[in-house]
């Protein structure tokens, strides 16, 4: 099997459909039902089970699996380190970060990166979906969490307080929670990751069990936007509510647990002149920020 087949496979076993491998492949669907239908003919094997709910893995499908991650693992190996050599401030740099991160950091960033070195361009992916650095999917991420992958470098470029935050037009219209009342009569929006952890639910230690959820949203932007609505109560870094101009609520009281903001990157990586480049306005975009 060569590499050009193994990726037809692996994008099928990963989506499980032809549309779907295709999609990510750039291609189109009927091509990669040939190249399987090739490949399985080559390999006088049937990879997959033809379901309703898509492409499933055959008993030999699964054996070959394993050897075709060792394949990627290599060539991805392969490709890291070549990179890792190029010492020319030109080319795409790829990132991925949350969607406030990428707002108040990384597009300023970006701006100054382009004054130095016009000819390096940035890809930046802004979602809650955690690329993966080890498949390429990223050179750089900035996120709020430390990577647990040995191979890659990661450094902590902040670390805030979490707050309680409202918009002045609620607390004028609702007025502000008292501390021990479970926010007993008020409106809050709340991090929808936050609730399907199953954590104990609480507002900077406070129980919110009393209070009224009128929003769960998916990012810490959607969170931000809905406070300054004056839709809801909500619990965001210090900065970010100091940079929206909203009312800070029980300012003696923090989350237990602050915001940190970690940028990854592959060691195989960190050599490279135009991602060392970006490391560097990234990083001093959050200096700024901090001092």
């Amino acid at each position: 099997m060569n590499w050009d087949d193994a990726r037809v496979f692996l994008a099928v076993c990963r989506e499980s459909t032809l549309r779907g491998a295709a999609r990510v492949l750039g291609v189109d669907q009927a091509t990669v039902g040939r190249r399987i239908t090739a490949l399985e003919k080559s390999l006088s094997a049937t990879l997959f089970l033809h379901t309703s709910d898509g492409y499933a893995l055959t008993a030999l499908g699964e054996a070959a699996l394993k050897s075709v991650q060792k394949m990627e693992h290599s060539a991805l190996e392969l490709e890291r380190q070549i990179h890792g050599l190029d010492d020319r401030l030109t080319g795409n740099v790829r990132v991925s970060s949350t969607d406030s991160l990428a707002i108040d950091f990384l597009i300023p960033a970006i701006a100054r990166l382009h004054e130095l070195h016009p000819n390096v361009q940035v890809q930046l992916d802004a979602s809650t979906q955690i690329l993966s650095l080890a498949k390429r999917e990223a050179d750089i991420a900035v996120r709020n969490t430390r990577p647990d992958n040995p191979d890659l470098i990661a450094r902590r470029i902040a670390r805030w307080p979490v707050g309680l935050f409202a918009a002045q037009a609620y607390v004028d219209r609702h007025g502000e929670p008292q501390p021990g009342t479970a926010f007993e009569g008020h409106d809050l929006v709340v991090y929808q990751p936050y609730l399907q952890s199953k954590k104990d639910f609480t507002l900077v230690s406070e129980p919110f069990n009393r209070g009224r959820i009128v929003a769960s949203l998916s990012s810490s932007l959607l969170v931000r936007r809905s406070i300054a609505a004056g839709l809801g109560i909500g619990e965001i870094p210090l900065y970010m509510g100091e940079r929206d101009g909203l009312v800070r609520l029980w300012p003696e009281r923090t989350r237990p647990l602050p915001y940190e903001v970690w940028l990854v990157t592959h060691a195989d990586l960190r050599h490279t002149a135009r991602v060392r480049a970006v490391i560097e306005q990234i990083v001093e975009a959050f200096a700024l920020e901090n001092q």
